[in-house]
């Protein structure tokens, strides 16, 4: 009988949509967010992959990270358009971890990618004449590789851990997404040792990259001051100007979900936080990068041009 009891679920209800008051009017607002997003990193990667003079390590860089931001509102969106459009908001336990792993692994290896591009712009600025030899192709395919795996392989560890744990009781998940802390929540396992691990490993995810960050800014700051050009000073601040903001925006939301012990987990807060992470930075950060990025606007303009000669 006690066996019978423990049974495990192997099927989960997301209902964060169902719950809200106008879940149609949350759904056009995220699906509208995703289609802006989509759009404008899919003209990014356009950009740079027709324009030889954006074939630089600052670019390839910027290319994984508009990869990874698709691939998180790609994971998001089209499970949650699904269960909207069928009004079947069924996950399988498998398709669960999945959607975790996903999700997981794009966040954590954005992390690292936005470290990298502070570091370039590091080498760029203060040690331009290594730059060729600290920065070639095959050092930086090695980094954007040592990235995708290293990341996948950490979450792939919490993610067949949360595959084998039992649970029971109720299987609705208040959220619109399979999120690992909403999944843990519904384990009727004794997961706080395994909570205070996957705490301490997200706030070392989140700082290791800031600590390089932070570190490569304030030499770009000390060697911009020392410069008498400026143009020149204007110039480096402009690229590392649209690159800080992308990181504000985007640590900013993964410490709100990230930081946040399990302990204290909220539905609501949960699913603001998730639109926060997966939907606005992806959505703002190809303006962002092209906005204030003359080399990205030149490209635009040229392709424009070349449109319009065309008709």
């Amino acid at each position: 009988m006690e066996n019978e009891n423990i049974t495990s679920w192997t099927e989960f209800l997301l209902v964060g949509l169902v719950h809200q008051k106008s879940p149609s009017i949350l759904f056009a607002m995220v699906l509208f967010m995703a289609s802006v997003a989509v759009l404008g990193n899919c003209l990014l990667l356009f950009l740079i992959q027709m324009n030889s003079t954006l074939h630089t390590p600052m670019y390839l860089f910027l290319s994984q990270l508009a990869c990874m931001d698709m691939g998180q509102v790609f994971i998001v969106v089209l499970k949650m358009s699904v269960n909207f459009l069928t009004q079947r908001n069924t996950i399988s336990l498998a398709g669960c971890v999945a959607q975790i792993f996903l999700t997981l692994t794009m966040e954590s290896s954005e992390c690292f990618v936005l470290a990298v591009i502070s570091y370039d712009r590091y080498v760029a600025i203060c040690r331009p004449l290594q730059y060729p030899v600290l920065m070639k192709r095959t050092i930086c395919l090695a980094m954007t590789v040592g990235i995708w795996s290293s990341s996948s392989l950490l979450i792939m560890v919490v993610t067949i851990y949360v595959r084998f744990l039992p649970y029971c009781g109720s299987n609705e998940i208040d959220h619109f997404v399979c999120e690992f802390p909403a999944l843990l929540m519904l384990s009727c396992a004794d997961t706080s040792a395994f909570q205070k691990v996957t705490y301490l490993g997200n706030v070392l995810t989140l700082l290791l990259p800031i600590a390089v960050i932070l570190s490569s800014y304030i030499a770009i700051l000390v060697q911009v001051l020392s410069m008498r050009s400026t143009e020149g000073r204007y110039k480096a601040l402009g690229t590392c100007l649209s690159h800080l903001c992308v990181v504000g925006i985007f640590y900013g939301a993964s410490m709100l979900t990230y930081v946040t012990p399990v302990t204290s987990y909220s539905a609501q807060r949960s699913m603001i936080y998730s639109v926060c992470i997966t939907i606005v930075p992806p959505m703002l950060n190809p303006f962002i990068c092209s906005l204030r990025n003359r080399d990205v606007l030149a490209a635009l303009r040229k392709l424009l041009m070349n449109c319009a000669s065309e008709k």
